[in-house]
């Protein structure tokens, strides 16, 4: 079969296409942003860490009397002792005074890796080589070292001493305290791993009980949240301070580190890690890189200050079997880094917050399906989402995604605040409303679509004003039928037989579309609605399915710029036929038009209906189309057409009773518009027209053709076939007059 339609069918290829194409958009999404879940790039992570930091501000750890002490070289104490760095005699005092109190253990978070300057035989080496300072060079030679004093304090307290991480390859691999036993897969590839430290000098190293990594190690963003309780250097695997002062206080030797295949512990997909460390009687869950959540406090138990225990004035038991925490808050000493709940806070301080959390065992941990579940959650809904929504809607997709949604956070906050799990609800809530958001969109656009073609099919049948009114007012548009008050018009090419005889059925069909085409556009242009086409008639209607006030006189306008048209029409169909050196087919049109109440809405079958109209008045119109041929005139209206649209310019006819009618109607030929209507020519016609009537409906035969003489002198062709009609009537009357119950009623129509 020849397709008539190429261009449109290309286009709707590609339209379907096209829609296909936008279909898999939400499904490609949702892989996009699992894969990034996957891959966790760091404004993911940063998102996820931001999330358990609010979790923290609700609801920070309790605070509760623990065995950690700061020992704090804070403002006052430098203040009144003296600016940093202080002699090691000094330190060497603190830790004298703190062992003898009772210390569990004593942590300096002080990095000595360089020997003290003001020790006696350093301040001896840099003295002038003159003789006046020999005696003060002998004597202070004499003296012990200060970093001596300070080795046999620590030998003589359980001391941990640090040693700074670097990513500089300088530094000798530190030595190990204590014992290291290895469950399950090796550490190392899981690890922070760094390439070199900065030691404590070995003579301090040596006699300590206890050595570390003391650096705290931020996320990318910056906060510290949580502490690598074991590192590599070089590496080799190490503990911090923080785990070393937790194995002196309970006076342990040995670690253990528990990694993804120990016994009773999978991976869970996860690519392995470390699951957990055991420092003495205590087992503390790690990350994957065997660092400890930091469970944060809003305030520490009150520091001792330095300068008090050195006084004297301190209360010695508040260190008795305490961790103490020496190091200094002091602005210039200690360097501050933000944190989840307190904004920014000294070494020290966290340093504090990290052995409390070690030893309330109130651990912060993420399990290890958590990953796991959000993954296949997001999927799960998203899939529903997207084959949901064009099914049920926005409106219940949305309340489904925000039960998910609300679902998730409080099951997350529930896993937090009551036992300290770490699920992140954030991810798979973006995800939902990314995948709503975007197939509520695509449909959207989907439906905007649809919109748009049913304008331009529904802007085949109604004006553009009239396609919008109804998009932004859908309630007008009612479904069903309704009866309202239309005015109708018919419209017909006369002897259309005996034209279509002379053309193909391609030339034909050429045609009627060039004659449907603008007479259509007349139409529409009034706000009149298209009814249906049936061959060479077009049946149109006013005041549905949206109100058209003034529909009557729309209607006449349409039906004068419908004449105008098909004489434009006739003038380019003349034109060509010149062309061609053929004879030109004069179109000729009846136009028949009436106003009342109709049947109006979805008229057919469950199978197919269209939007028509049905009635009475609906045959009537049709009735005057057909009438217009017999009274020679191109537009009849009705009387109830011409009552509602008095200023046109509309001549009554006669008095007819047409088939199907018991009650006579008047006719008018619709001539013209205002401007026609207000002027003197006009008003000349009308008046003698109508006197034309009243003699002849009063039996005055002889009056009724002189005003018909009058008439055809005014030389008005649109009437005067009319005109003809009338005065063979009249001299049959006056041959046979009426009988006495004629009442000026034509019956006599030509169907």
């Amino acid at each position: 079969m020849k397709n008539f339609f190429p261009r449109r069918n290309k286009r709707n290829n590609q339209v379907l296409k096209l829609s296909r194409l936008t279909t898999l958009v939400p499904a490609v999404l949702l892989l996009g942003a699992l894969l990034v879940r996957i891959i966790e790039p760091p404004l993911v992570a940063q998102l996820r860490l931001a999330v358990f930091d609010q979790y923290q501000v609700v609801k920070p750890r309790e605070q509760t009397a623990l065995p950690v002490r700061l020992l704090d070289i804070d403002e006052e104490s430098l203040r009144r002792l003296g600016q940093w760095p202080w002699p090691r005699d000094q330190l060497a005092r603190l830790i004298d005074l703190a062992t003898k109190a009772g210390a569990a253990a004593l942590v300096l978070d002080i990095l000595l890796s360089e020997p003290d300057r003001l020790s006696p035989p350093e301040i001896a080496r840099l003295l002038p080589e003159r003789s006046e300072y020999d005696a003060a060079r002998a004597t202070l030679s004499g003296q012990p070292s200060h970093d001596d004093v300070l080795a046999t304090a620590l030998a003589r307290s359980n001391s941990v001493l640090g040693f700074a991480l670097t990513q500089e390859g300088r530094g000798n691999v530190p030595q190990l305290k204590a014992g290291l036993v290895q469950a399950g897969d090796p550490p190392n590839p899981f690890l922070l791993p760094y390439t070199g430290n900065i030691a404590a000098l070995p003579a301090l190293t040596a006699n300590a009980a206890g050595y570390g990594a003391l650096s705290l190690v931020p996320d990318s963003d910056g906060v510290v949240r949580r502490a690598p309780l074991f590192v590599t250097v070089g590496g080799k695997v190490f503990p911090s301070i923080d785990a070393e002062a937790l194995r002196l206080a309970q006076g342990a030797s040995t670690y253990i580190i528990k990694s993804t295949n120990a016994s009773g512990e999978v991976s869970f997909g996860t690519g392995g890690g470390i699951v957990g460390v055991r420092i003495g009687a205590l087992d503390v869950p790690t990350d994957r890189a065997g660092r400890v959540w930091i469970r944060y406090t809003r305030e520490l138990t009150q520091p001792v200050a330095a300068w008090q225990l050195l006084a004297g004035v301190a209360d010695p038991q508040a260190l008795a079997g305490q961790i103490v925490l020496l190091g200094s808050t002091g602005a210039g000493l200690s360097r501050y880094q933000p944190t989840p709940i307190a904004g920014t806070a000294s070494a020290l301080a966290i340093r504090g917050q990290i052995l409390e959390t070690l030893v309330s065992q109130d651990f912060l941990f993420q399990p290890d399906w958590a990953n796991g579940a959000e993954i296949i959650l997001s999927f799960t809904l998203g899939l529903l989402l997207i084959w949901l929504l064009p099914r049920w809607g926005a409106l219940w997709c949305a309340l489904i995604a925000l039960a998910a949604i609300l679902a998730v956070v409080g099951g997350s906050w529930t896993l937090f605040s009551r036992y300290n799990a770490l699920v992140d609800p954030l991810y798979f809530s973006l995800v939902i409303v990314l995948v709503y958001l975007t197939q509520s969109l695509r449909i959207y656009l989907g439906s905007e679509r649809e919109r748009r073609e049913v304008r331009g099919a529904f802007s085949r049948y109604l004006s553009p004003a009239l396609v919008e009114q109804l998009a932004n007012e859908p309630e007008r548009l009612h479904l069903g039928g309704e009866t309202r008050k239309l005015t109708i018009l018919f419209c017909d090419i006369r002897e259309f037989t005996s034209i279509s005889e002379r053309y193909g059925p391609e030339e034909l069909t050429r045609l009627i579309n060039r004659f449907l085409t603008p007479l259509t556009q007349a139409i529409l242009d009034q706000q009149g609605t298209i009814d249906k086409y049936m061959g060479d008639c077009i049946m149109a209607f006013w005041n549905a399915p949206v109100d058209v006030p003034d529909h009557a006189t729309q209607a006449c306008r349409a039906a004068l710029a419908m004449l105008k048209a098909l004489d434009q029409l006739n003038d380019e169909l003349a034109s060509e036929a010149a062309s061609a050196g053929r004879s030109p087919d004069n179109l000729k049109i009846g136009i028949g038009m009436n106003t009342g109440a109709a049947l109006v809405g979805n008229l057919g079958s469950e199978q197919r209906f269209d939007y028509s109209i049905l009635g009475d008045s609906v045959n009537l119109a049709s009735r005057l189309e057909g009438q217009s041929k017999a009274y020679g005139v191109s537009a009849l209206i009705s009387e109830e057409t011409f009552t509602m649209a008095p200023k046109m310019a509309a001549l009554e006819l006669d008095l007819v009773q047409v088939a199907g009618k018991a009650d006579p109607v008047r006719i008018f030929a619709l001539l013209g518009d205002e401007t026609l209507a207000q002027s003197d020519a006009f008003e000349r016609l009308q008046q003698t027209q109508n006197d034309m009537l009243c003699a002849y409906r009063a039996r005055d035969w002889t009056a009724a053709l002189g005003r018909i003489d009058q008439l055809e002198q005014l030389g008005v062709d649109l009437v005067k076939r009319y005109l003809t009609i009338f005065r063979a009537r009249i001299t049959e009357f006056q041959k046979a007059p009426p009988g006495p119950d004629w009442d000026g009623v034509e019956r006599r129509l030509v169907k």
